[in-house]
């Protein structure tokens, strides 16, 4: 796997060469998603914050205030797609980055007024097509256990649990680092997704 992951540049290109699906992925319903441009960065910390106001009514309430990990992306060691909209608008993103010999999806998002069109599962989709192409075997993330929009949604997509005594290194750390930010341990999931089993992402 390559060092590192770099946003597309300005013609989609990944300027480090790393094997990518054929780009843009577009579909019916108008939605693209695509390599982010460094032109798009700036646009993304809205969508996150709108998308963090479905935890207004849930125990975890602080979340709609929490720091953005849109704001804090290395373009050297991450790499994100974004959505667009028919109109070209941007309406989600993902961002990924290696972690543990894997592909470690750090944050996904879609704005609520185009929730429910698939979004979050075609950008999964465009993770996992990427990690594939550079012989990754698996996609890892943290989530909250109980929020219908988190793990349950991950498990519907062939992510499965990992035990606290199964984290490989670098993951144990990041779930260490939540800790310590507040995030209450006993309500986080660790999940992995065998990138073999992407298929069920788009429900093959």
């Amino acid at each position: 796997m390559p060092g590192a992951v770099a946003v597309a540049d300005e013609r989609g290109r990944d300027p480090l060469g790393a094997a990518e699906a054929a780009w843009p992925d577009r579909a019916d319903d108008g939605y693209t998603i695509r390599p982010a441009t460094p032109a798009d960065l700036p646009r993304l910390p809205a969508i996150e914050r709108a998308a963090a106001t479905r935890f207004r009514d849930t125990a975890f309430a602080a979340m709609v205030d929490a720091p953005l990990a849109a704001t804090a992306i290395d373009p050297l060691h991450e790499r994100v797609w974004v959505a667009t909209a028919a109109d070209g608008a941007l309406v989600g993103f993902a961002i990924a980055h290696p972690l543990d010999a894997g592909v470690h999806l750090h944050e996904l998002d879609v704005h609520p007024t185009h929730a429910r069109h698939g979004l979050g599962a075609r950008l999964i989709g465009a993770v996992a097509a990427w990690a594939a192409g550079t012989d990754v075997r698996a996609i890892t993330l943290l989530t909250f256990r109980d929020i219908p929009w988190n793990a349950p949604y991950y498990a519907r997509l062939g992510f499965i649990p990992l035990a606290d005594e199964a984290l490989p290194p670098g993951l144990r750390a990041l779930r260490d680092a939540e800790g310590l930010a507040g995030l209450p341990a006993a309500a986080r999931l660790a999940m992995r997704l065998d990138v073999g089993e992407r298929s069920k992402i788009c429900g093959g």
